[in-house]
């Protein structure tokens, strides 16, 4: 029989995934295990494994399209089933999903629940599938441990600000949660008395266990709790907090006004977010919540005063008032653009990521005085055909000290290392959407002139996007140079297959130390990252040393 195969979840945040490549194709055979697809995520991109077996039938999303979690993705069966009933079927099934109560955002409620309060009640309970058809009849309300984050199991509750006993009002905050992340108030939205309080300050409760009930004074609601273990309803709406951890002590702080020092001033930390973002001063919004509580309508709907806050003068100056100077106001607005990844940007953080979480990197850097290299390639530009660059000497230097220490020019296969001898040097190269590493091949055998004919060559074909594979495949080592960016010095990551790359920087001038005198000089700082599986602290030293000795005496490259 025919079976759906649909888009898995595979990370928490995930809500819809891009098929990046499909390993089968209509009519291949399936067997349990076998790789599928590769699907692309918000966080990386996974194989995807079949857990049931057949032939593939039918396949619902094309390469380089997303789709929705829980999507059709592909069908299994029987080599020439009928499946479209099942299309039929998931497409109905799609069109009208089930939405579950712990998929309310707590941000979203708050927002909603300011606004139209009863409506939010309402909505919340045709999200849960069925009211509480118990509560309902006896004109109660259930107030059930909201879902506050992503990752919250339980709530501790850090206050309450109602006892059993006392009257409700739809504006109250009925207690303070401590979840993992924050401390919010919890809102009940409903009015009546405090019938019952299940979860004593201190203690901790499940996601959608009952903590209070809120109805008509001498009600019995002894029934509601033996059948509440099921969560019918969500009421339950929590506000935002201004700061993790602080609602509990700003949702009692006192605030005396200048009018009157008696006087406390009562808001939401919601409200006081809201306050602070708008510049407003609490002292002048008037409450519309139980004992003049601000709230957030409060804030939304206030008009500031024409009159100016005065304040007491010093003490040596009492009886003379002092104008507080207007605050002026900036409102921002929040802006971003969205790309699709590209393959390119797709293929360099695949490959790269393997690289550092894969290879133990190392770091090695190394000052070198680039003095007399500076002479040399004025003197060989004299003559030069093509002008030389500082990245070609260091490239020429790279080639030949590689072939003296033919450690750092290899590769770490698993289960073996390959020494290479032959010089192969990948040349990293900036383009628009991200970065290519063409290869001069051979290097250590070429001049100067060929060197940088071959890396202008590359760099100009790679900006235009004319580079064919095998010119950035085979490199046995990779320089990147940031030196024309003005960069001191930086870390690279390695280039597999290499064991090696050298990260080069700009050469600065300093002051240097020579013949005990100090004196102007030109320094280059180069950092060599290697893969602690094939190179060692002392053999990339010595590699540095030898790449130190060949730039501070060039005449070394002729011999």
């Amino acid at each position: 029989m025919a079976e759906v195969v649909r888009m898995p979840k595979m990370s928490d945040t995930m809500t819809e995934g891009v098929i990046a490549k499909w390993h089968k194709k209509v009519g291949d055979k399936i067997g349990s295990g076998d790789l599928v697809a590769e699907i692309e995520t918000d966080k990386a991109t996974m194989d995807f494994e079949s857990f049931q077996e057949g032939t593939l039938l039918y396949i619902g999303a094309k390469e380089g399209e997303a789709c929705p979690v829980d999507s059709v993705i592909a069908i299994l069966g029987e080599p020439g089933e009928d499946f479209q009933a099942l299309l039929s079927g998931a497409s109905t099934q799609e069109s009208a999903p089930e939405v579950k109560a712990a998929e309310i955002k707590p941000s979203e409620v708050v927002e909603e629940a300011e606004k139209k309060p009863a409506e939010v009640s309402v909505a919340a309970e045709e999200v849960s599938g069925n009211s509480d058809a118990d509560a309902e009849a006896m004109g109660a309300t259930i107030i059930r441990m909201p879902l506050l984050s992503d990752t919250m199991t339980e709530g501790v509750i850090a206050e309450w600000h109602k006892k059993v006993g006392d009257k409700v009002k739809s504006d109250d905050a009925l207690a303070d949660v401590e979840t993992d992340k924050a401390t919010m108030e919890v809102i009940g939205y409903a009015d009546g008395t405090l019938l019952y309080v299940g979860v004593e300050k201190g203690q901790a409760a499940k996601v959608n266990d009952i903590i209070a009930i809120v109805g008509k004074e001498g009600t019995d609601v002894s029934a509601l709790l033996k059948s509440g273990s099921k969560p019918k309803a969500v009421t339950a709406v929590v506000a935002a907090e201004e700061k993790p951890g602080a609602a509990a002590v700003e949702s009692k702080q006192e605030v005396h006004s200048d009018s009157d020092s008696s006087s406390r001033l009562k808001a939401s930390p919601l409200a006081r977010k809201i306050a602070k973002d708008k510049g407003i001063d609490l002292a002048q919004v008037k409450g519309s919540a139980e004992g003049g509580r601000i709230v957030k309508k409060d804030i939304e709907g206030f008009t500031p005063s024409a009159e100016k806050a005065v304040v007491a003068a010093p003490a040596e100056a009492k009886s003379a008032a002092v104008v507080a100077a207007p605050v002026p106001q900036f409102t921002g607005e929040e802006k971003y653009t969205e790309k699709p990844v590209s393959q390119m940007r797709k293929v360099i953080a695949k490959r790269l990521s393997e690289s550092l979480f894969t290879a133990p990197h190392f770091y090695l850097t190394m000052s070198i005085d680039m003095d007399s290299a500076m002479q040399a390639r004025a003197k060989i530009n004299e003559f030069a055909s093509v002008k030389i660059s500082f990245n070609d000497i260091v490239l020429k230097a790279v080639a030949v000290a590689l072939k003296q220490h033919p450690n750092v020019n290899s590769s770490w296969l698993g289960d073996k290392i390959r020494y290479n001898e032959h010089v192969n040097i990948g040349v990293a190269v900036a383009v628009e959407d991200g970065l290519l590493v063409p290869v001069v091949r051979f290097a250590d055998g070429k001049s100067l002139s060929q060197i940088s004919a071959e890396v202008k060559d590359f760099a100009q074909r790679a900006k235009t996007k004319k580079l064919q594979p095998s010119d950035w495949e085979g490199s046995t080592f990779t320089i990147s140079n940031l030196g024309m960016f003005g960069i001191d010095e930086f870390t690279a990551i390695i280039n597999p297959p290499d064991a090696c790359i050298l990260a080069v920087g700009g050469i600065q001038q300093v002051p240097v130390v020579k013949n005990g005198a100090v004196v102007p000089g030109n320094v280059m700082k180069v950092t060599l990252s290697c893969d602690h599986r094939v190179v060692d602290g002392a053999t990339g030293s010595a590699f540095l040393q030898t790449l130190k000795a060949l730039l501070e005496e060039p005449v070394r490259l002729l011999v």
